[in-house]
């Protein structure tokens, strides 16, 4: 058997690990095998091919496998609009009854419609809620 095609069955499995344990250890040399079968494919010996596996491994470890890594441990995207409400406490300015299709809340300074997340609570004005969902422009509270 050619040596490419062993190199090929090397990224495959190298590629295949990483996939299972997705740490970004095994992509720099499966990237390294798939390079190396390319210059083995071009004609070069098996030492070319063996150095470009190990160049490439290399350069994909030393550089890329931080930015990668950076990217796994960044913060969660900050949430705007209506998402950035869910969570909120809200003070209610007027009674929360969702049988009589009542209520409103002041949530981070804005007055808005309000319904109880439990369907029988009733909510009386100036108790403290936290804002549970927004459906549309209405706070749902509990």
């Amino acid at each position: 058997m050619d040596a490419w095609v062993w190199w090929i069955v090397i990224a495959c499995i190298l590629a295949a690990g990483e996939v299972m344990n997705t740490s970004f250890f095994l992509a720099p040399f499966a990237v390294g095998a798939a390079l190396a079968a390319l210059v083995s494919v071009l004609g070069a010996g098996d030492p070319a091919s063996f150095a470009a596996f190990l160049a490439a491994s290399g350069v994909m470890f030393l550089f890329v496998r931080p930015l990668a890594r950076r990217h796994l441990t960044m913060p969660p995207h900050l949430r705007t609009g209506t998402a950035a409400l869910v969570g909120r406490d809200a003070i209610v300015l007027e009674r929360i009854a969702n049988d009589e299709g009542v209520g409103c809340a002041k949530v981070e300074g804005e007055v808005w419609t309000a319904r109880a997340f439990d369907e029988d609570r009733i909510i009386e004005p100036g108790e403290r809620v936290q804002v549970i969902e927004i459906r549309g422009a209405t706070a749902l509270v509990d």
